[in-house]
């Protein structure tokens, strides 16, 4: 087997437990600016040591005046907002447990959460979820308090330990241990039921110092207390997580903003020395320039391609003699466009999530802005492996962090130990055991290690760690409804792609709008083979509710409701995220007085949303697949009246008011990709 090891050089500063990082900027720093917090009407403000610390601590007395303890979960839904930090900051500090959910995070993906690790306090950002939490909180035994950040706010955590002695905060910091439970993360992705990872103080903090080790030297030239980054990756996830306390460890000011609040736009306004991103957006700026240039003229595009090619060459040569240099200097208005449109004064670009391609690696970095991919997975606290200036490998996601051993199996799968990698799942000891081979973290991905120890993502084997299948949804209890929809969109014929949600309705053996057995209709052709009937319809619940886990997984997705019963054919109503709409109208370069109608209905758009249908089809035989799907502009609500207060979709009610949309999916001759 084929193994690498780092070990670190420079010294970073080492915490004990999370929430020290706090107390120690206030007490060295206190008027340095920590964090940057955008206005309601833009703009930014800036957050000093001083200040976070006294927003904590006055969130941590209110906590204990709830009555949460020593080891319980929080669970808190909530986009990438400095209140996120603040919330998470004080649980640390009172010895709590941070369960993070991202706002765009599915019911059923909260509800799984809720049940799962039994939180003494919930704090999500808006109604969105108010509703699902209260539709399961008589199952949650634990549950002591929900808060609501557009209700009350912080105000109302901190309210009930407003006269309480600071010094019962004190007490509870001082017991804190690096081997205490700090996060269980959920990681968000196909498998909606997927085990906590249970991270520690230590694993998260040797992931943020081995980061700040390595990259620690990019910011050599930034005048101290100058350094300030934005991050594209939410809290919520678990990279968003790393980069977060790394920046915190590495004393650069961070900037949190929720991705469809005008992402572009904003960095432009807060002007970075560092971007973390995922791959997405960095193809997306230069797709955008691209566009832009394509607009001016066929010359101008030329140029453009012609500029691209020179960055990658540029990168790829050893020796950068004169004329390269000369060829360089005759484009650099391009990539000045792109260099402008990451803020201007972006030192470097940490590349994390997923990996980049070595195109667009080798672009950004010739055109003078570093790319330093970056590569982990839940159970490694969000990093393992990360490029640096010096080691820096195109293509590759970098070298392991400094006391991190990675390998390769005979299957090719990578391997990870270190101070990093988690203990185990919450409460599930036998997936913990299955997570390890030989005392090594079998991360579930495929990779490649060359002579020099850089390492290169190239699939996913498993959902987890754990996992040798994707994991299997529990039958639904008796929900009602199924998906989700908003304002109409055209009709688009498609086969497959990945599309937001389904949710089965258990009142009879189907799966959404699935077709049961006896029907006649197109899902149940592809369970007719099966010994039984009921063994057949129960595994099309399954395939389907799999199908809607996929499809629930993309960004631009909020909710989806199949189709099939009585039909010849399964399709779908797919409403889309608000947020997400309007980053896609961004970086599409849409104009500003595009309403969302237009842009559901966008060519381009629908392309996407086609392309994902044909993945997720891939997942279930060929009668359960999607076979034309319509777009909704928006979600569906409680107050259109086709959302239960529970969070569940009023399928009745949804049939009835797009029944013409639905007609017109089956009046059109089934178009699109054929599988």
């Amino acid at each position: 087997m084929r193994q690498s090891r780092a070990d670190g050089v420079a010294q970073a500063p080492r915490f004990d437990v999370l929430g020290d990082i706090a107390y120690h900027r206030a007490n060295t720093a206190a008027r340095s600016r920590v964090f940057a917090r955008r206005g309601a009407e833009g703009g930014w403000g800036h957050v000093t040591a001083g200040e976070f610390l006294s927003e904590v601590t006055s969130l941590a007395k209110g906590l204990i005046a709830a009555g949460v303890g020593a080891g319980d979960r929080i669970v808190v839904v909530c986009g990438a907002r400095y209140e996120w930090a603040l919330v998470a900051f004080a649980a640390w500090v009172v010895r709590a447990v941070v369960v993070p959910v991202p706002s765009s995070a599915s019911a059923e993906r909260v509800r799984h959460v809720l049940r799962d690790c039994g939180p003494a306090a919930v704090v999500v950002e808006d109604g969105r979820h108010a509703g699902t939490v209260a539709g399961i909180s008589a199952e949650l035994t634990e549950l002591a308090r929900t808060w609501r950040l557009d209700e009350g706010g912080l105000e109302a955590i901190a309210r009930p330990g407003a006269y309480m002695d600071p010094t019962a905060v004190r007490f509870r910091r001082e017991e804190a241990r690096r081997e205490d439970p700090a996060v269980i993360a959920y990681p968000v992705g196909r498998v909606v039921r997927a085990r906590g990872v249970v991270l520690t103080h230590g694993n998260v903090l040797a992931a943020a110092d081995g980061v700040v080790r390595r990259l620690g030297a990019a910011l050599g030239g930034v005048e101290e207390g100058r350094a300030a980054a934005l991050l594209q990756l939410p809290p919520s996830d678990v990279h968003g997580l790393a980069a977060l306390v790394a920046c915190l460890v590495g004393q650069v000011r961070v900037g949190l903003l929720p991705l469809g609040a005008g992402w572009l736009r904003a960095v432009r306004e807060f002007r970075p020395t560092v971007v973390v991103a995922t791959p997405r957006l960095l193809e997306e700026v230069h797709a955008v320039e691209r566009s832009r240039a394509r607009e001016t003229s066929w010359d101008s595009l030329n140029a453009y391609n012609a500029a691209t090619d020179l960055a990658v060459d540029f990168d790829r040569a050893e020796r950068k003699g004169a004329w390269k240099r000369v060829s360089m200097a005759m484009y650099d208005w391009m990539y000045a466009r792109i260099r402008e449109a990451l803020g201007g004064r972006a030192q470097f670009v940490v590349c994390a999530g997923w990996p980049l391609s070595e195109k667009m690696d080798r672009f950004y970095s010739g055109a003078g802005i570093p790319v330093y991919q970056a590569f982990g997975v839940p159970e490694t606290g969000g990093a393992f492996v990360v490029n640096a200036p010096g080691e820096r490998r195109a293509g590759a996601q970098g070298r392991p962090l400094p006391g991190v051993e990675v390998r390769l199996s005979r299957e090719g799968e990578l391997h990870v130990r270190g101070e990093g990698v988690f203990g185990g799942y919450w409460r599930d000891e036998a997936a913990s055991r299955g997570a390890f081979r030989d005392g090594w973290l079998a991360t579930g991905f495929v990779g490649e290690m060359d002579a020099e120890g850089y390492v290169s993502v190239v699939q996913r084997m498993r959902p987890q760690a754990t996992l040798e299948a994707p994991l299997a949804p529990a039958r639904p209890r008796a929900p009602r409804g199924g998906g989700a929809v908003a304002e109409s969109a055209p009709g688009v014929a498609a086969e497959s792609g990945p599309m937001p949600a389904v949710v089965p309705e258990a009142a009879a053996p189907v799966v959404s709008e699935v077709p049961s057995a006896g029907s006649g209709s197109a899902p149940e052709r592809a369970a007719s083979a099966a010994p039984s009937a009921s063994a057949a319809v129960g595994a099309a619940v399954d395939q389907v509710a799999a199908l809607e886990q996929r499809l629930q997984a993309h960004p631009l997705v909020s909710q989806v409701m199949l189709i099939g019963q009585g039909r010849p054919y399964v399709s779908a109503l797919i409403t889309l995220v608000r947020d997400q709409l309007e980053y896609w109208r961004l970086v599409n370069s849409r104009p500003l007085s595009m309403a969302p109608e237009e842009i559901a209905s966008d060519p381009e758009l629908l392309k996407e949303i086609q392309a994902i249908v044909h993945e997720a089809n891939g997942t279930v035989p060929p009668g359960l697949a999607v076979r034309a799907f319509h777009v909704l502009a928006e979600e569906f609500t409680p107050q259109s009246g086709l959302v239960l207060p529970s969070g569940e979709l009023r399928r009745d009610a949804v049939l009835r008011a797009f029944a013409e949309e639905i007609d017109g999916l089956y009046r059109t001759p089934e178009g699109g990709p054929r599988e």
